[in-house]
């Protein structure tokens, strides 16, 4: 039986714009309802089966690296004996069981591209996953994989109709009869991330420190005609300024968090 795919997230950059929680910790680590957005992303994936991840790891992932080392504690409650440190035992009480986690560091300046490049050793499949640290969705995963070995193209991306960042007033002769508050654009797509690569992808990629997985790469991949859009219609969200992180947490407070698929979304 083939081996599921991985699911490399791109877990380095440095987060500028959201620079009042990221000065003191990476973006995927800045969390949503008490937990990274990072966690929530594998969540998603895990929801679906797909648990064996590779972060690539850039600015302060050292912290990131300390997030796992200490998860079996930090998520658990444990029993030691002091004086003897190494006898731990561990009361397992979370659900993350069989998640299997590779953090590679990949340069504190590489771009996209180079970061995906960095980590070809550790895929042994001919498919694998991709997605940005910074953004949630309530994608069918399982669908995008299907689509994505229906066409057999070397790329998949999931094009997604961004929210607003301002309410739209519709009206009639002056009048308001409607109000939606940061309704989904309906024009156009754009990169939503959560790709999907047939590993024939790193053809196109250098270990460059500049190269962009949204330039060239992608570029020369649909200039061969091998890069198809997987159209996602529902919930996405990306974490890029303060304004979209106090959304995301009013939306898990009022439990409006389309994308926790793993306790009431879509079905496996």
């Amino acid at each position: 039986m083939a081996s599921q795919p991985k699911v490399v997230i791109l877990c380095g950059g440095m987060g500028t714009r959201l620079r009042e929680e990221t000065e003191f910790r990476p973006k995927p680590l800045v969390e949503i309802g008490g937990r990274p957005i990072l966690w929530h992303i594998m969540k998603s994936y895990a929801h679906y089966g797909f648990k064996n991840f590779v972060l690539c790891l850039g600015y302060k992932g050292e912290l990131i690296k300390d997030y796992f080392l200490n998860y079996e504690a930090m998520n658990n409650d444990f029993t030691i004996s002091l004086g003897n440190p190494n006898k731990i035992k561990i009361h397992g009480n979370h659900s993350e069981n069989g998640w299997t986690v590779t953090l590679s560091d990949t340069g504190t300046t590489a771009m996209t591209g180079a970061r995906i490049k960095r980590i070809e050793q550790f895929i042994d499949g001919d498919e694998f996953f991709a997605t940005y640290g910074d953004g949630v969705a309530d994608i069918r995963i399982d669908e995008l994989l299907e689509f994505h070995r229906t066409h057999g193209k070397i790329a998949t991306v999931t094009g997604v109709c961004p929210p607003s960042r301002f309410g739209e007033l519709i009206e009639v002769e002056n009048q308001v009869v409607d109000f939606r508050e940061k309704p989904v654009q309906p024009k156009g797509h754009i990169n939503g991330g959560f790709f999907v690569f047939s590993r024939r992808v790193f053809e196109y990629l250098s270990s460059e420190d500049n190269c962009v997985l949204e330039k060239e790469p992608l570029e020369q991949l649909s200039k061969d005609g091998e890069l198809l859009m997987y159209s996602h219609n529902g919930y996405w969200q990306c974490m890029d300024t303060y304004r979209d992180q106090q959304a995301l947490n009013e939306a898990w407070m009022k439990k409006s968090s389309p994308w926790k698929v793993w306790e009431y979304g879509s079905a496996k």
